[in-house]
């Protein structure tokens, strides 16, 4: 199996921590040449030093980049491509507050969808032409288990979720006579902060402690326990990797078995 990624160059959004993190390092494991992105410069370049360097030729780079600002992100990414191919592009970007559906307001919706159906649409077709032209191309979207099933209080984040899917489908019918794939990795409980986050705040709605909070999720679960980071992130290597050069339009749950559905 084929999962040599040397001389390839990947972008991963939100790599400062969480799931993009992990992705990024697993990725610099199989030989890819790095761009992280996120916010925090800080961050990022304590990342780089937890990136793979053993690969000939490896080199690692940050991108510090806010992509609810698309003008920004736009001429930041231009700029970055304008010295080298992206061969690999993982959209990644924090999820959406938490809240029942009826309490959401239109700019909660608004910024959401913004941040991350329009920037990875701003994404793809920024770095598309360059997958064209190497003839390799793998589009990744880390998103949610909510496209299939959606989460009790995570109203905008299942609405904007599924947009999400739909408009991945969509890109990866477009760009498979390219030889670029599409795919979407849906995350389930998995050990990030941001699991923690959503957890403690379900926890202090129902007036009890987050470690019970995190007894009830556990056993939701048929493997009986959150997912780690680097489990995620093989997933997602594989699917950027040339073995998986006959799999696009697909959503991969990556969950433990806990969503319900086929």
């Amino acid at each position: 199996m084929d999962l040599n990624l040397r001389g390839k160059n990947a972008l991963v959004g939100g790599s400062s921590k969480g799931l993009g993190k992990a992705v990024a390092i697993e990725l610099s494991k199989l030989g890819a040449n790095v761009i992280l992105a996120a916010r925090s410069a800080e961050l990022l370049a304590e990342v780089i030093g937890e990136l793979d360097h053993n690969h000939p030729g490896q080199g690692h780079q940050f991108l510090v980049v806010d992509f609810k600002d698309l003008e920004d992100t736009q001429r930041k990414i231009k700029g970055l491509i304008s010295g080298q191919p992206i061969h690999i592009l993982v959209n990644n970007t924090g999820g959406p507050a938490g809240g029942p559906i009826m309490e959401a307001t239109s700019d909660q919706f608004l910024e959401a969808f913004s941040a991350h159906l329009l920037t990875a649409q701003t994404l793809v077709k920024l770095v598309a032409p360059g997958m064209k032209k190497e003839g390799f191309g793998r589009i990744l979207n880390i998103i949610s288990t909510s496209v299939r099933i959606p989460l009790d209080n995570l109203g905008v984040s299942n609405t904007v979720r599924g947009a999400m899917a739909s408009w991945a489908k969509t890109v990866a019918n477009e760009l498979a006579p390219f030889g670029i794939t599409v795919n979407n990795v849906l995350p389930g409980f998995t050990e990030t902060d941001r699991l923690f986050e959503v957890l403690s705040n379900a926890a202090n709605k129902k007036g009890h402690s987050l470690e019970e909070e995190k007894v009830l999720a556990t056993q939701s679960i048929p493997m009986g326990r959150f997912g780690r980071p680097e489990e995620f992130a093989a997933a997602a290597a594989f699917l950027a990797s040339p073995a998986a050069s006959y799999i696009t339009g697909t959503s991969l749950l990556v969950d433990g078995g806990r969503t319900r559905s086929i």
